[in-house]
């Protein structure tokens, strides 16, 4: 397997590697805090789920808001210093995050995050398409989300047991890894915005007009936040879900999170040279369907190992989905564009966390908490069949791009 990694992966310029160890140091110290934060939000503040929710909502919100703007940012300044100002500020962030203890603050601290994490995520994105080729670009996005997740792994199942005994101590330590990958993007990576022609830089300072005439894409962008609303009900609830209503510890939740987590690290790359094989939005399809079983099991189980089950369910569909939707949305941009597309498709995440929880919240509090599993389900089908109606719509107007193939 390994050999075979390399083999695929040979050619991928220096920075993108800077760009892949980093991004292991950034999840393995953020991932020790944010899988935990709703049930220290509901321990410190003493709030109803409905008004955690709300703050996870109102990150979505500034971030949905702070993402359109990201993407002419990126485009017209560069990817480097949009990069470098995001992980700065959510570094500092965090710190301030160690010592806040009321509500007014957290939202404050939560809005913050929200205006500035698009940065470094749109910025980074619309980087490595720079860097690699077309054909290349699935198997690039892939391995940077395989070592994410390790860190993702070593995170939580740490954090699990950090934050047991000081939250303060895992918000410092995260703080640190972000202002570590802060210093190599700053010092060792060079600036990768393509040199604009003539005729493109008209285009490009054209704001978002060509992109919101770009209806194959933004119909994709829709379906594709059904699919992120289905998967941050998961990513966000499970943990207080699992605790409040079956004593599910935070340790144990840990595990399931690094179980997520390894297997991105094990089979993302293995999964995307199969997929790349296939037509973007059939690919979609399958994968929207796992999320709709992953996060629907849960309302069949009592305890950790059902739990566990419905997180590996749901995490076939999240390899599947995301260097997918991530190479799709790659290979639709024009180059003087990228920044824009990446922050359109951004946008669908924040859209997608930002009401889910929020809708999770309200099903918790008003009918059942077994009723968030329920309604994502629905959701999830929801996708599916958006994405399979799409399939159809392009593949008779003959739209797709013919898929790499096997390699």
């Amino acid at each position: 397997m390994l050999n075979r990694i390399r083999q695929a992966t040979q050619g991928y310029p220096r920075p993108f590697w800077i760009l892949f160890w980093g991004m292991l140091v950034s999840r393995s110290g953020t991932s020790m805090v944010w899988p935990f934060l709703t049930i220290y939000l509901r321990q410190r503040l003493d709030i109803p789920l409905t008004t955690v929710a709300l703050l996870l909502t109102l990150n979505s919100a500034v971030g949905l808001v702070a993402t359109s703007v990201a993407g002419p940012v990126v485009d017209r300044f560069g990817r480097k210093g949009a990069m470098v100002l995001g992980m700065l500020a959510a570094s500092l962030n965090l710190l301030a995050m160690s010592a806040a203890g009321s509500f007014g603050l957290w939202t404050l601290l939560m809005a913050i995050d929200g205006a500035f994490s698009p940065l470094y995520a749109v910025g980074s994105q619309a980087m490595i398409a720079d860097m690699i080729e077309p054909a290349r670009r699935p198997g690039a996005y892939a391995l940077l989300r395989m070592v994410a997740n390790l860190g993702v792994a070593i995170g939580p199942s740490i954090g699990g047991f950090v934050t047991a005994a000081s939250y303060t101590l895992a918000f410092y330590i995260a703080a640190a890894a972000e202002f570590a990958f802060t210093l190599l993007v700053f010092f060792f990576i060079r600036e990768t915005v393509p040199q604009r022609e003539e005729g493109a830089e008209t285009r490009a300072e054209s704001g978002y007009g060509p992109v919101l005439r770009d209806r194959p894409f933004l119909a994709f962008c829709g379906v594709y936040t059904l699919a992120g609303i289905t998967y941050s009900l998961m990513m966000i609830l499970l943990s207080v879900y699992g605790k409040e209503n079956f004593g599910v510890p935070e340790s144990q939740y840990g595990f399931i999170m690094a179980t997520n987590a390894a297997m991105v690290v094990l089979f993302q790359f293995g999964i995307t040279r199969v997929s790349e094989r296939f037509h973007h939005l059939p690919v979609l399809a399958v994968g929207s369907l796992f999320y709709a079983l992953g996060v629907g099991s849960v309302a069949l189980g009592h305890s950790f190992p059902a739990f566990l089950l419905s997180m590996v369910i749901l995490t076939i569909g999240e390899m599947i989905m995301i260097p997918t939707s991530t190479a799709l949305t790659a290979n639709l941009a024009p180059p003087e564009m990228r920044g824009r597309y990446m922050g359109i498709y951004g946008l669908t995440w924040s859209i997608g966390f930002g009401i889910g929880p929020v809708l999770g919240g309200y099903l918790n509090d008003n009918l059942a908490p077994v009723a968030i599993w329920y309604g994502g389900f629905l959701i999830g089908l929801a996708a599916t069949a958006g994405f399979a109606l799409l399939a159809r719509s392009v593949r008779h107007a003959g739209a797709e791009p013919a898929p790499a193939g096997p390699s």
